[in-house]
């Protein structure tokens, strides 16, 4: 227990559940519903532990304890958590606030041929795209890269977007739906996940499966930089916005994003769910979190307080979540994407997210043993 104990990063500031805006106003129960999830998944296989020292070995207990916990009510639902877990305000080396963003699941019409109007393709993961590690990367190969494409002549870097887009995977049946906007198709590949209302009726979903590797470029950015939309407007929608008033300029602006991503079909169990996700449970909306994996470890409830955020409903945001996702442009320890639910509602939402605010780490006790004394 002291080596546990003296692995947790001195960020970690313990506070008190009253020291918490808004704790006990929170609908505990439905964040105690998504840690289920993740309890139950790690019945398979663990979750690798973040670098800040929230272990999952001290999660495993308290994992194991929700699966024989009955919990029907916000109030036992706050009382599981006040048991296990101590709060803990994330405190950056830089003094630097928190800071959140949305993301969603889109829903969009697709055909499952290609057609004049849906010539858009979502591609499954090509045979020639392999993993890099230490164990195969090639000498003096980008270290970022975690993915490169197989040849006769060894591993080189994959295709990127624009080499994609102008056909360097046509003929290899790699297709699984076709959609009509291009814009519609870069902005699912932004959110990693989709549902697809078919033209033929059915309902299907399409999730993360690989990447080309190359790095994340964000167009908000560039447009930001370039003075095309002013800081206090920038959002998804006037993202979206600009695209569509610039069509001849919209190609090449999303060409600067060489990330490129590849979907695997999934099924459509419970619609009030989202995606799968890299803890490999289906998110909730409202309370599933996206977080900086190598940092943190998957499962871990985070109270997120954000004043100005007002677009979940109320004055403003104080939030249990539970870190549940990843993604490339979230990095640090107080820095979350916050998932908003699926279809145009929740679009709305997560794109006017991007707001300063608290974390609160809700740590293992058996962590913080001089905490609670």
């Amino acid at each position: 227990m002291k080596t546990l104990t003296s692995m947790l990063s001195p960020l970690f500031k313990p506070v008190d559940f009253s020291d918490c805006p808004g704790w006990r106003a929170d609908r505990q129960i439905e964040a105690f519903r998504a840690f289920l999830r993740s309890a139950e998944r790690v019945r398979e296989r663990p979750y690798k532990s973040g670098s800040l020292g929230i272990s999952f070995e001290a999660l495993e207990p308290i994992f194991a304890d929700s699966r024989e916990t009955i919990v029907e009510s916000n109030e036992a639902a706050r009382s599981f958590f006040e048991k296990w877990f101590r709060p803990a305000l994330i405190e950056t080396t830089d003094a630097a606030p928190g800071f959140v963003t949305g993301f969603y699941e889109p829903e969009v019409i697709a055909s499952p041929v290609r057609s004049a109007e849906f010539h858009v393709p979502f591609f499954r993961r090509p045979h020639d795209l392999v993993d890099v590690d230490e164990s195969n990367r090639p000498d003096g190969f980008d270290p970022y890269f975690a993915f490169a494409r197989q040849t006769p002549a060894g591993l080189v870097e994959y295709f990127d977007r624009p080499a994609i887009e102008s056909g360097a995977l046509e003929g290899q049946g790699l297709e699984i739906a076709y959609v009509a906007s291009p814009v519609d198709a870069f902005f699912i590949h932004v959110q990693g996940a989709a549902r697809l209302k078919m033209t033929d009726g059915r309902l299907r979903r399409i999730t993360y499966a690989a990447k080309t590797g190359h790095r994340f470029t964000g167009i908000g950015k560039i447009l930001l930089e370039g003075g095309e939309i002013a800081p206090d407007a920038m959002s998804m929608q006037s993202i979206r916005a600009w695209l569509a008033a610039n069509p001849d300029k919209a190609r090449a602006l999303m060409w600067n994003n060489r990330s490129y991503i590849f979907f695997r079909e999934a099924g459509v169990e419970d619609e009030t769910l989202g995606p799968i996700a890299a803890a490999k449970v289906p998110l909730s909306g409202g309370r599933s979190l996206a977080v900086d994996r190598l940092l943190h470890t998957f499962g871990t409830p985070f109270f997120i307080h954000s004043p100005e955020l007002r677009a979940f409903g109320g004055e403003h945001f104080s939030r249990l979540m539970i870190a549940q996702d990843t993604g490339s442009a979230i990095v640090g320890p107080a820095r979350g994407d916050l998932f908003a639910g699926s279809g145009d509602a929740a679009g709305e939402i997560a794109g006017g997210i991007r707001h300063n605010a608290d974390f609160y780490a809700l740590v293992p006790r058996v962590l913080l043993p001089e905490a609670d004394q």
